[in-house]
């Protein structure tokens, strides 16, 4: 079984960056540019850094983090934000978690 978190993707708003985990390189490219999309417009947007990684379940968790002298960052648009990303990317989010769980976790809770 994989460690306790996986990261799948992040975007660093310091150093303008986007990070995918090779180990998502089957994903298709339409699926990665969605996601390379959806976390920069993030960061440029909110500020700091947000990355994506599966719990010990599956399940797709949003993380959020901030320089502690980053007094642009918006902590409470972060939350609006990743919960409109959560409404509007419903089916993305979900069909990430069922690839995780089909894909990488080894005798888990998923039948075929």
């Amino acid at each position: 079984m994989y460690q306790e978190k996986v990261v799948l993707c992040g975007a660093n708003a310091y150093n303008q960056k986007f990070y995918i985990n090779e180990d998502f390189d089957s994903l298709p490219q339409a699926i990665k540019d969605e996601l390379k999309i959806m976390c920069v417009l993030y960061v440029q947007d909110i500020g700091g850094i947000l990355t994506l990684e599966y719990d010990e379940e599956g399940n797709l968790c949003f993380r959020t983090d901030a320089e502690s002298d980053d007094f642009g960052y918006d902590e409470i648009g972060s939350v609006l934000k990743i919960r409109q990303i959560q409404r509007t990317k419903t089916e993305l989010l979900e069909a990430l978690e069922m690839y995780y769980r089909v894909f990488f976790m080894q005798g888990g809770d998923h039948e075929s």
